[in-house]
Parts: structure tokens; sequence; C-alpha cells
């Protein structure tokens, strides 16, 4: 392909995109403001995983979400409500991604980045099938957290408990915070992120998680459910911030229907050889093989400014694997 960075033989991976991996510009010095707003129009517009979530989110907030008013108290029959659509919701975006890359292989294994196919008989997953793991975590513990988390903000915003925003008047506040929501992502990814790849916590918690080496859609979510505790605890910042049901329903469902489209192991979706929807990303997939590096995302460039940050290219691999072997050493 055009952009392959080497040629197959001396190269890992099946597919590389442009190198190296470019981390947002808003932090740099001196700002570039014209960077800064290309970067945020291309990670929306024209079409995005973002976009896509966004819409999703508007709609469940119009059509699948019970009145507020009735969320003053818990009741089975709003919390199944929202279950029901979590559920949907997860099996529609991570469900589909699966059908199109790894039943029907519309694409074959064009901008795949890894070629090697998904474990059906592996003692190390559930059900020894990763696959049918992955579905049975995400499923079965991070749609329950999810939900878990949801209605406890719609409680609590529905009683007081948490701020909120208020109508037409802070339209342009939620506007703003709809799109700062992906750099609040990075940060918290990468807090909680570090703080489970410490031994203890790994090895009981986040190993479940790198049981995939090699990722599909449905390996995003797939995690122990105290990750899942931890990870979807992103939300519990809207006791400080200001919301609203639809900003609860766009910061949980982006946290948990994003993880989907990141690992779906291809750079995105292809029409008539074009990229028309970029998903998943090689800065994340170098994590999956290598495990120490890129903990965060790439809207603030927090593994930069703490030195495990991997950029793809074989001058920052010869460094990253200098960096472990002074860890082992240490």
């Amino acid at each position: 392909m055009s952009d392959s960075a080497t040629a197959r033989s001396k190269n890992p991976w099946h597919y590389t995109p442009a190198l190296p991996v470019s981390v947002s510009p808003y932090f740099r010095w001196p700002p570039d403001l014209r960077a800064i707003v290309r970067w945020m129009i291309s990670g929306w517009f024209p079409v995005s995983e973002r976009l896509i979530i966004l819409l999703l989110a508007i709609v469940s907030a119009l059509l699948l979400q019970p009145v507020i008013e009735n969320t003053t108290e818990f009741s089975f029959h709003w919390i199944a409500h929202i279950y029901i659509r979590n559920l949907a919701l997860m099996c529609l975006v991570a469900g589909s991604l699966h059908l199109y890359f790894y039943i029907w292989r519309r694409q074959g294994d064009d901008y795949r980045f890894d070629a090697r196919p998904l474990a059906r008989s592996s003692r190390i997953f559930t059900f020894n099938s990763q696959v049918h793991d992955n579905m049975f975590w995400t499923l079965a513990s991070g749609v329950t957290i999810w939900t878990a988390y949801e209605v406890l903000m719609l409680w609590a915003l529905s009683n007081g408990y948490a701020p909120a925003l208020s109508f037409p008047g802070d339209l342009p506040w939620l506007v703003l915070l709809i799109f700062l929501l992906p750099m609040w992502e990075t940060t918290h990814f990468f807090l909680i992120h570090r703080l489970i790849h410490n031994a203890p916590l790994y090895q009981r918690i986040h190993a479940l998680h790198h049981r995939n080496t090699n990722v599909g859609p449905w390996s995003g979510l797939s995690m122990h459910p105290l990750e899942h505790t931890i990870y979807l605890s992103t939300v519990l910042i809207h006791f400080v911030i200001p919301s609203s049901p639809l900003l609860i329903i766009f910061h949980l469902s982006y946290f948990t229907l994003s993880a989907a489209t990141t690992h779906t192991g291809y750079h995105g979706i292809v029409w008539r050889g074009k990229l028309v929807l970029p998903l998943g990303t090689f800065h994340h997939q170098l994590h999956h093989r290598y495990f120490t590096c890129n903990y965060g995302g790439l809207e603030a460039p927090w593994d930069q400014w703490t030195g495990s940050f991997h950029d793809g290219t074989a001058q920052s691999h010869q460094q990253f694997l200098a960096r472990r072997r002074n860890e082992a050493n240490t």
C-alpha cells in the first residue's frame, strides 16, 4: 500500500500507517493555531467515530432515554430500559464491526495492522475462544457497569446531587464540553492505565484485557469488572463539571463504544481503495503488542511527557527496547 512504511520483510506489522504517529498540537510551543484547528476538525469531520457516537447518543437521549423526572428514584423499569439500550448499542457497534472485518471479510487484510487470526482454541481465554471471551466480558461486565454508572449519574442529576446545565443558556458550554471530552478521555485513560500496569494490579486485573495481543472489535471493552469500574469512573467528573442527560450518555458511550472502534485491528474502513472512516489507532496497537508504551491517547502528550511514547518508527522502537532493558536492570 502507498503509505506502508517499510517492506514486509523488515516490518513486524502487516500494515503500518504513515509514521511517525502524530500527537495533537494542542501543547506545542509556540502555539500553532492552524494546526490546532486542522487537528480538531479532522478528528470530527466529515465522518468519524466520534461523530457517529455523538449521533447515537443524541438518538438515545431523544428517543431511548427515560424521562429525567422518572429517575429521581431507582426502579427496575427505567434501569432495565437503559441496560437493554446499552446492550443493543454495544452489539450494534462491536457486532457490526466484527461481522464486517472478521466474518464477511469485506476488506480481507487490507489496512489490518496484524494479519494473524484471532485465537480460536487457546486456554488463556474464557471458553478457549478469543471472540467468545471478549464478548462475555464486554457484555456481562462492561455493559452492566456502564449502565450502573449511567443510572447513578442520572439519579444524581435529577436529585440535584450533580450540577446540571440549563438550556438554552448553557448550550455553548454543552458544545464545548463535548469537544473537550476526547482530551479528558486521554488524560483519565493515561492515569488509570499507568495505575493498573503496576505489577499487583496488572496481574490481578489488567492481564485479562492484555490476553489480546492481537485485537478485534470485541477486545476493546473486554476487561475485568474492577477494571471496568476504574475505567468508567471517568464519568464521576460530572459531580464537579455540570452536565445534562445527553452529555452523560455521550460521555459513557464515547468511552465504551470507542473501545470497540479503536480495537478493530484495522486502520479503518476502506471504500473503493480510499480510507473513508479511520478507526483503530496504531498508537494503541503498539501498546497491545509491547505492553509498556503508549498508555494514553493522542489528544494530550502524556506518554511523551513521561517517556513512554512509541511513535512506531524503527528508531523509536530501538529507544523503547533500550528503555525496557534499563528498567529490567534496575
